[in-house]
């Protein structure tokens, strides 16, 4: 697992800390006995596709899809051709509501990440057909030092905090950014607010104010 320079040089007094060398012996020994999403070369990829200095919107995930040839990295994304999960198919009826444009039929956001959207879940890695069975393994400390080395960035950012799980981050960002709190876009709680909330055009209208360039959603 490799994280690019930029982002090292913040984390790299995180990768020396205990929790995380037990991580590491712990990923190793889940790779030799089970299928672990997402590749090793994935890990970090939400990263890796964005440096610090770039990010713009922060969409904050749970743990990577779980079966076979959908997680590469990125909360909320798979790799085309494989079919749209419901979360995303939710989050593009969102975008087209709001913004009255038509998403494309791609489960690929990398096109977002290239734009300034990072796609980080809080748990990196999972056991296949096993959801959330990497959590409390010592991601959570790692992700969460991510969140706040974003919040303490002078640069206005949007954060969209979907679902309990993200919300627990709402008190430790800074009023200069932007925070979007909606229930989460799966099919158990969308309706509960999720659909309606307007995120997307919120968190463009923000960007433009803030002399930064909107994303293009589709």
């Amino acid at each position: 697992m490799i994280i690019r320079r930029s982002w090292y040089e913040l984390l790299k007094g995180e990768t020396e800390k205990q929790y995380f060398k037990k991580l590491q012996s712990f990923l190793a020994n889940e790779r030799q006995n089970f299928d672990i999403f997402p590749t090793d070369e994935n890990v970090f990829s939400a990263l890796n596709l964005l440096p610090y200095d770039k990010v713009k919107v922060v969409i904050i995930g749970q743990d990577p899809y779980h079966e076979p040839n959908q997680a590469h990295g990125l909360a909320f994304s798979v790799l085309d051709p494989t079919p749209l999960p419901p979360s995303l198919i939710n989050i593009y009826k969102e975008i087209e509501s709001d913004l009255n444009i038509k998403c494309l039929n791609s489960g690929d956001l990398t096109r977002w990440e290239k734009q300034g959207v990072l796609l980080l879940n809080t748990t990196l890695t999972v056991r296949r057909g096993q959801a959330m069975s990497h959590q409390g393994k010592g991601w959570e400390e790692f992700t969460s030092k991510i969140i706040k080395l974003l919040a303490e960035r002078k640069e206005p950012m949007v954060f969209m905090l979907w679902g309990s799980h993200a919300g627990q981050f709402a008190s430790i960002i800074p009023k200069w950014h932007l925070v979007l709190t909606a229930p989460h876009p799966s099919p158990l709680s969308a309706y509960r607010g999720f659909f309606g909330c307007k995120h997307f055009s919120k968190c463009n209208k923000f960007l433009v104010d803030h002399n930064l360039s909107p994303i293009n959603w589709e």
